[in-house]
C-alpha cells in the first residue's frame, strides 16, 4: 500500500513493509545520513525529525517511528532546516556563535529539535532538549543558542502542511473501524505512538503480520471535560495529556514532565501506557491513586472497570482477543494527589520506583487513602495493608512511623539493573514520608534545596 507524505518541501510515495522506520529509509534509500543512528530505542535523540501534521509540528524519534505513521503529514530532518541557498535557520545560526557543536554527532538532532521548539514558541528550553544527547559540548552552549535563536522569526521553508491523502487499509479513521477491524483479526498489533512497538522491531526483530496503525483515529485523541471529570481518548499522546493535566493535578503534571523525554512524549499514548500492562509504567500509579476509571471496548460491546482492575498479573491484563483500551476517565479535582518518580536520572529514565499518595484528612484524621506504586511489584498495586493501617489513624508522625512496616506485606520488589529489592522498599516508605511532610507544608523538592 503506498504511503505519501511530504519530505522536505518534496511530496514522495513509497511502497514498504509497514513496520519499516523512517531511520532506516532515509539513510538507506534516500541517503540522507544525517538522521543518525544511536540508541535505536527513542533514548539519544540522534534520530530526531520534525514531523507536521493537523496539529502542528512535533519533534519525534525516526528510529522508532514506522513510515504508515507519516501518511499525509510533512517531514523535515536536519538537511530540510536549512533554507534554499543554504541559508541558516537561526537555531544553526546561533548554535555556529554559542560554540554548541563538537564532535557533532548529536548536533543534527539537537538542531531539529531546537528548529521545532523554535517554531512553537518554546521557552523551557531544558525540557525541549532533554530527549538529546551530548558527550562532549555539554548543554549550557546548546541551551545559550536555543535561548539566541528564540528572538528570530520562523523561515517560511520551514512552514510545512499536511497533504490530503487517501486512507490506508491498516491505519483506520474512527473507533468504529477499529473495532471492526480489530474483531477481525483478534491477535493483531495495534500501533498508536510505537515507543514501546518500534522496540519489538529495532531490538527485539520481532515480524509483526497484521498490525493498524491508530494515529489517524481522530476520535479517540479527544480529551473531554465533564462536569467534575475528564475523559481521556486512549489515543491522547502525553504532551497533549500534560496541557490538561497541569491545570488539573500538578503533580501529576510534573510526574509527566519527566516521562520519557519529548520525543516520546509527542508520540507515547496514555492508552498505551495502561494497557501494555508494564510493571514500571509511569501513568498506572496516578490513575489507581486518583480512582480513575477504564473503558474497554469489543466491537460494539463495551465495559468500564477501575484501572487498578485491569491488571491481573505480570504480562497479563484483564482484556480479551480483539479489545481495546478506548478511554480513561478521572475526576478534575484531587486537591490531595502527590506523585513521586525516583530514578537514575532526573530526566529521560525508567522508574526504579513510582509512588503516588492521595490521602484524604477530616479532623486530623484519614477519612481514606489510595496509595499506589510502580515497581514494586510485578504489576502496578495499591499499597493496601498501608492504607488499611492509616484508615482512621491521627494525621501525625507517629501514625506515619507505626504503619512502615506494612509495606513489607503489601510488597516483595525484585533486585535487578535499576534498584535493589531493600532498596525499593526504603524508597517506598521514605516517599510515604515524604507526602506527610509535603502535605504538612513543608518543602521536600531537592529541586527547591538554595544556598
Amino acid at each position: 500500500m503506498t504511503i505519501r507524505f511530504s519530505l522536505n518541501g518534496e511530496t514522495v510515495e513509497v511502497d514498504v513493509p509497514p513496520t519499516t522506520t523512517l531511520l532506516d529509509w532515509l539513510r538507506e534509500d534516500r541517503a540522507l545520513t544525517g538522521t543518525k543512528e544511536g540508541c535505536n530505542e527513542g533514548d539519544c535523540g540522534a534520530c530526531t525529525v520534525m514531523v507536521t501534521g493537523d496539529d502542528g509540528a512535533r519533534a519525534l524519534n525516526a528510529c522508532i517511528l514506522f513510515m504508515p505513521q507519516l501518511h499525509g503529514k510533512a517531514v523535515r530532518t536536519v538537511e530540510g532546516i536549512a533554507g534554499p541557498g543554504g541559508a541558516l535557520h537561526p537555531v544553526q545560526q546561533a548554535m555556529i556563535e554559542k560554540h554548541g557543536s563538537q564532535c557533532g554527532f548529536c548536533t543534527p538532532g539537537f538542531v531539529v529539535s531546537m528548529a521545532v521548539g523554535h517554531m512553537r514558541g518554546r521557552k523551557d528550553h531544558d525540557d525541549v532538549l532533554a530527549g538529546n544527547l551530548c558527550r562532549c559540548t555539554g548543554y549550557a552552549p546548546i541551551v545559550r543558542a536555543a535561548e539566541a535563536a528564540s528572538t528570530f522569526p520562523v523561515p517560511d521553508w520551514v512552514q510545512d502542511t499536511p497533504l490530503d491523502v487517501a486512507p490506508l487499509g491498516f491505519a483506520p479513521e474512527t473507533s468504529d473501524q477499529l473495532a471492526e477491524w480489530y474483531q477481525k483479526h483478534p491477535n493483531g498489533t495495534l500501533i498508536a505512538g510505537a515507543t514501546d512497538v518500534g522496540l519489538w522491531v529495532t531490538k527485539q526483530l520481532r515480524e509483526l503480520e497484521d498490525v493498524a496503525f491508530l494515529n489517524r483515529c481522530r476520535d479517540l485523541q479527544q480529551i473531554e471535560e465533564q462536569e467534575d471529570k475528564i475523559r481521556i481518548g486512549a489515543a491522547v499522546t502525553m504532551a497533549d495529556l500534560a496541557i490538561v493535566i497541569k491545570k488539573l493535578h500538578p503533580s501529576y503534571a510534573e510526574l509527566i514532565r519527566r516521562y520519557g523525554s519529548e520525543q516520546v512524549r509527542q508520540a507515547a499514548t496514555i492508552g498505551g501506557n495502561v494497557a501494555n500492562g508494564s510493571p514500571i509504567g509511569d501513568n498506572p500509579p496516578a490513575l489507581i491513586a486518583l480512582g480513575a476509571t477504564l473503558d474497554l471496548r469489543h466491537g460494539e460491546t463495551r465495559r468500564t472497570l477501575l484501572v487498578e482492575d485491569f491488571f491481573l498479573e505480570y504480562g497479563k491484563q484483564d482484556r480479551k482477543p480483539g479489545e481495546f483500551v478506548e478511554a480513561i476517565t478521572i475526576p478534575n479535582s484531587a486537591p490531595d494527589l502527590r506523585c513521586y518518580k525516583i530514578s537514575k536520572r532526573f530526566d529521560q529514565d525508567i522508574s526504579a520506583v513510582c509512588g503516588c499518595f492521595n490521602i484524604r484528612i477530616e479532623d486530623g484524621r484519614v477519612a481514606s487513602a489510595k496509595i499506589a506504586f510502580g515497581g514494586m511489584a510485578g504489576i502496578p498495586k495499591r499499597a493496601s495493608h498501608v492504607e488499611a493501617a492509616l484508615q482512621g489513624q491521627t494525621w501525625s508522625e507517629e501514625t506515619i512511623s507505626a504503619v512502615l512496616p506494612q509495606f513489607c506485606d503489601d510488597f516483595t520488589p525484585l533486585s535487578d539493573m535499576r534498584a535493589s529489592a531493600d532498596y525499593r522498599l526504603k524508597a517506598a516508605r521514605n516517599l510515604l514520608v515524604r507526602y506527610f511532610h509535603e502535605m504538612s507544608g513543608n518543602s521536600v523538592s531537592v529541586l527547591e534545596v538554595s544556598a
